[in-house]
């Protein structure tokens, strides 16, 4: 497997030569997941998830950036390591200018925790405008499909440490999950009827969000191998994809 971490410049300039242009970012988060899951769990299944993913697909794997903006969890429990949305653009951006001038020109940044989408989508604009010929795909990895979004949101719109995400987590990594807590983990979603968005204090007595009782090692083993599926499709789709149109993005129009 191509993994950034392990090959030496002349690995990565092989592999380059070969014709692989494609590099995958897994981005997770350091945060509070409940009373019963570890606060690494979403820098561990993006990590784990693409791993898979460039397994099947040749593209070269980043290391997994397992900080994440996480501030709407407060600081009511402990456990949440929180950069700012500032800081994680400036973050990813710098990563995306480093892989650019590397060689790769396709960047598939997969993004394990809701509230990082904002930042990501910043830099993505940022490293689009400045990289005329890189292409930068966003991705969540709790909607990377129909089946799969359907699997994280079934006990919850603001799902949090829910029942997909410990299933996932049984499957995985079964060490980072208090089994014997998960029946008295649940707390209901309070986020249906608001107009505005709350933090984590105000919706949550425990920081979970959804139902983690429901979960089991056949779900996430199951849901896993949904979300490898699904998304090694999504890569080898971009892989081959060009723009519709072909205009550079600092070619102004000539009027007559």
């Amino acid at each position: 497997m191509n993994r950034w971490h392990d090959m030496s410049w002349t690995d990565i300039a092989t592999l380059l030569e070969s014709g692989m242009n494609t590099a995958i970012l897994p981005i997770g988060a350091t945060e509070q997941h409940g009373p019963h899951m570890g606060c690494g769990m979403d820098a561990e299944i993006a990590g784990q998830l693409c791993e898979a993913v460039a397994e099947k697909t040749g593209a070269i794997l980043l290391p997994t950036f397992s900080y994440g903006c996480s501030i709407g969890h407060s600081r009511r429990w402990p456990g949440t390591l929180s950069l700012s949305p500032k800081t994680l653009i400036d973050a990813i951006k710098d990563i995306g200018d480093w892989v650019y001038h590397s060689g790769f020109r396709r960047l598939f940044m997969i993004n394990g925790h809701v509230g990082n989408f904002a930042p990501l989508r910043c830099a993505l604009e940022m490293l689009r405008a400045e990289h005329d010929d890189m292409m930068i795909a966003l991705l969540n990895s709790g909607s990377i499909s129909e089946r799969v979004k359907e699997q994280h949101f079934h006990d919850a719109q603001d799902w949090h440490a829910n029942d997909a995400e410990t299933s996932l987590m049984l499957a995985l990594k079964p060490g980072m999950v208090h089994e014997e807590l998960l029946s008295n983990s649940d707390d209901p979603d309070r986020t249906d009827d608001c107009v505005f968005a709350h933090p984590v204090n105000r919706t949550s007595v425990n920081g979970v969000t959804g139902n983690p009782s429901l979960a089991s090692n056949e779900k996430g083993k199951e849901l896993f191998e949904w979300m490898v599926e699904d998304l090694a499709r999504l890569v080898e789709k971009g892989m081959q994809e060009t723009s519709p149109l072909q205009y550079s993005y600092y070619e102004k129009i000539e009027m007559n």
